[in-house]
């Protein structure tokens, strides 16, 4: 077995070592697992961990991994995010894990849906009924959740099966408004579990489902179609995250109350992810969306699926980083950090070099010809080393980085200044002779001078100076939108605070006008690149003919790690 970085061993955690104990055992042939999201929004990377652990448990025990829509609340359910969810899951374990994709039928890649089995859940809520263990209630919302909490029997908690029966069967005829009544399971109001105090199993809704039109007025619980889909569907292993353990005495009572000839699944929990510097609440993200706070769900500065797949995030770095933080029983807290690490550790072996100056100063070489031009190599990736070369043009008028020039820099400052050298990065070293600037004092242009022997060959070629910097020549290079992503939120823990939004990182996004290598005319969406000292960047589906954008993926280094050690105050 190995794991998506490459090693031979496949990762080792409690739910590994169970489904391990239980195939040895016998207790089950083969593992079946499943992946049920609701498709009421997007999924983000906390649902990547999920992915990985099912998808990942069914590759590296033969098995196989279901993914099923838990489409069972219309009135928050659309069909775009059963779109978006399959478009996600499909990216994430292609070439991976989609092998052990659970077909629906024959040939077919189509999801599972809980809606499939509606017919089903109603013929065993009526078993339910007529054993006496599920009754119609008509207590308000307000009064049923009043009576579980003090653990107060409903005063229709002693009807009889026969009358419970038809009272069902005219809630799903559509007889009753929406809230007029529900069917409980009746199994003890004085649990210490609240959930196991006659939980709702049905309520009524009026509203038509994406799938199933206006067929059904009456929808399953959660905590019923859950169980009975992971039934159905032959589910051996239900991993859910850590906030379901208390459901599952109430996952087991289901099952075990109804006439099952097969074995029963059974339901294992561990602690959900929780990033620092990001909110992973759908209902936050579903607020960021609504008010425009971010540009939509596949915002790159979103942790959705989507979001860091435009990001220019891969596929592989996701599931390295879901991997390498473990699967446990506790809730704990992930340094957004070690997420941005496994994005550059795949992308410095992989994304090829392109010279990018994302905000341009001219640079004027005034001892070297005018109508001079020459081709240099330079390489596509020095960790590659069967990387191939490409040519990029040198000239007399060049750009460079603005940040790359300070007229009075500081202590220990190795770049360009006032009579001070740099190499150019696969050309010569170059030493500033004079700033010309505009009436403001705005620096328009730099005149410097190149040691025309210093390039790799020439007779100063080993001359030593500390510093090298990147450029582009201004009558070759194109122009491209570049757009600077950065972490969302200035807080570690957003969710923390009771206005998640007054966190929010004015910094997280900015767009430069920039100038890159001609090579970058035939970027390609599926590549990644990275601008050489300045970061890793992919092509945005906003490109055009003539028109590039490119979205930083994650800087090369962690910026944040060196604020986060300043003094408080400090700037």
């Amino acid at each position: 077995m190995s794991t998506p970085t490459g090693e031979q061993t496949a990762p080792s955690d409690f739910i590994r070592d169970i489904v391990a104990d239980d195939l040895r055992a016998g207790k089950y042939s083969f593992s079946h697992t499943r992946f049920p999201p609701e498709p009421n929004g997007y999924l983000h990377i906390g649902h990547a961990k999920s992915i990985c652990l099912n998808f990942g448990i069914a590759r590296e025990f033969a098995g196989v991994c279901n993914l099923r829509m838990d489409d069972t609340n219309p009135s928050k359910e659309e069909t775009e995010y059963v779109e978006s969810i399959g478009e996600d899951v499909n990216w994430l374990i292609a070439g991976w894990a989609d092998h052990v994709l659970g077909l629906k039928a024959k040939g077919k890649t189509e999801p599972f849906y809980a809606s499939d089995y509606f017919e089903q859940f109603f013929e065993y809520a009526v078993q339910l009924i007529a054993k006496g263990k599920a009754y119609v209630d008509e207590l308000s919302p307000t009064d049923t959740d009043s009576y579980r909490i003090s653990g107060k029997e409903s005063p229709f908690r002693g009807r009889s099966p026969e009358e419970n029966v038809v009272l069902f069967q005219r809630m799903r005829a559509g007889e009753f408004p929406d809230g007029h009544c529900t069917l409980r399971a009746k199994i003890d109001m004085q649990s210490p579990n609240v959930w196991m105090r006659d939980p709702v199993l049905y309520r009524i809704r009026h509203t038509a489902h994406h799938r199933t039109g206006s067929r059904w007025c009456i929808y399953p619980m959660y905590d019923f179609a859950h169980c009975l889909s992971d039934y159905i569907e032959g589910v051996t292993h239900s991993v859910c995250t850590l906030e379901f353990e208390v459901h599952r005495p109430l996952y087991n009572w289901i099952l075990e109350n109804l006439d099952l000839p097969r074995k029963l699944p059974h339901q294992y929990e561990f602690a959900r992810l929780n990033l620092t510097y990001t909110v992973l609440s759908k209902r936050k993200l579903m607020q960021l969306v609504e008010k425009g706070l971010v540009t939509g769900w596949d915002d790159p500065r979103m942790p959705t699926i989507s979001g860091l797949r435009r990001r220019g995030v891969t596929a592989s770095a996701l599931r390295a980083f879901a991997y390498n933080i473990g699967i446990t029983k506790y809730d704990g807290l992930t340094d957004v950090a070690v997420l941005e690490h496994a994005i550059r550790d795949e992308l410095n072996k992989t994304a090829l070099r392109r010279l990018a100056v994302l905000r341009p100063i001219k640079v004027i070489l005034t001892n070297y010809p005018v109508d001079q031009s020459e081709t240099l190599n330079a390489v596509n990736n020095p960790e590659d080393p069967n990387s191939s070369t490409r040519s990029v043009t040198f000239r007399r008028e060049l750009y460079i980085e603005r940040s790359d020039f300070m007229e009075d820099p500081p202590p220990k400052y190795f770049r360009l200044r006032p009579g001070g050298e740099v190499r150019l990065k696969y050309a010569y070293i170059i030493k500033c002779e004079e700033v010309i600037k505009d009436a403001t004092g705005i620096i328009l242009e730099l005149r410097c001078t190149a040691d025309l022997d210093s390039k790799s060959g020439g007779a100063n070629a080993n001359r030593k100076v500390k510093g090298t910097i990147h450029w582009v020549s201004a009558a070759d290079s194109i122009d491209a939108e570049v757009r600077l992503y950065d972490r969302l939120f200035v807080e570690p823990e957003p969710e923390t605070g009771t206005d998640f939004e007054r966190q929010l990182n004015p910094a997280s996004f900015e767009v430069v006008d920039a100038r890159c290598e001609p090579s970058l005319q035939e970027a390609r969406s599926e590549a990644r690149y990275q601008f050489e000292r300045l970061g890793y960047f992919v092509l945005d589906k906003d490109s055009r003919s003539g028109q590039l954008v490119f979205n930083r993926t994650v800087t090369l280094k962690d910026s944040w790690a060196k604020q986060a050690q300043k003094p408080s105050g400090a700037k």
